[in-house]
């Protein structure tokens, strides 16, 4: 299976709050995302694409208040976004909470790591309006919408309608204008290091650091405002 970097997470109290952080830290005012009904969230995106992430984008995320849920919605939402640690974290300061990885057989990616004993959680089918269409994906949400790994493990996701021919062909990144901001690298330091390179190592997903240390994700931007480095520090 192919899987690479497919785009970071960064979790706000607000939209607004998210889109003033964007433009004091990164140095750019993000572009338009859209809602996504299922778990009453909303978003803003940016490329952050290099040549060895050439997926890569920015999303800055939050809950929609004024989101209405449907009786058949999730209890819990994406990302960790109900726990009440990150919560708090990011009622201070939007955070780099998460990211996502692409691959092109979800299946077979979920599979490999439930052999290693990590239920990254059942395929969700989710989709959104975009200006070039209709936008569908896969992806992984446990029931808990716990992340694992405090972050650093990734959600999986592979995008198109399932059986499409073209699954890439709306994919965010092409509807996203270059941003000036390019993605440099994520590294990332957790007490179960090296049970996190195996299931790297399983999925097919290179290029990323992996150190034992305290819980953390850290990835390094160049930006309009030079190197900025996004860190998830254990949340």
């Amino acid at each position: 299976m192919k899987t690479q970097i497919d785009h970071l997470v960064v979790v706000a109290q607000t939209l607004d709050a998210g889109v003033a952080w964007c433009e004091a830290t990164i140095g750019i005012t993000p572009g338009p995302g859209g809602e996504h009904a299922l778990y009453g969230t909303h978003n803003r995106l940016f490329k952050i694409a290099s040549p060895t992430s050439p997926l890569a984008y920015l999303e800055i995320i939050a809950i929609n208040p004024a989101a209405k849920r449907s009786t058949e919605a999730p209890v819990r939402r994406w990302f960790d976004m109900d726990d009440g640690a990150l919560q708090a974290a990011v009622s201070v300061e939007p955070r780099l909470v998460h990211f996502v990885a692409n691959t092109d057989d979800i299946g077979a990616a979920v599979a490999t790591l439930q052999a290693q004993g990590i239920e990254r959680g059942p395929v969700v089918s989710a989709s959104r309006h975009s200006r070039r269409g209709l936008l569908q994906w896969q992806i992984t949400v446990r029931d808990d919408g716990q992340r694992l790994f405090d972050g650093a493990l990734p959600s999986l996701i592979q995008w198109g309608k399932p059986g499409a021919a073209e699954p890439l062909r709306l994919h965010p990144r092409n509807s996203l204008p270059r941003s000036g901001v390019t993605l440099k690298g994520i590294a990332i330091t957790h007490p179960s290091a090296t049970r996190l390179q195996a299931a790297f190592d399983a999925i097919g997903l290179e290029g990323i650091a992996i150190a034992t240390g305290p819980a953390n994700l850290a990835a390094s931007l160049q930006t309009p405002n030079g190197l900025v480095v996004l860190q998830s520090l254990g949340i």
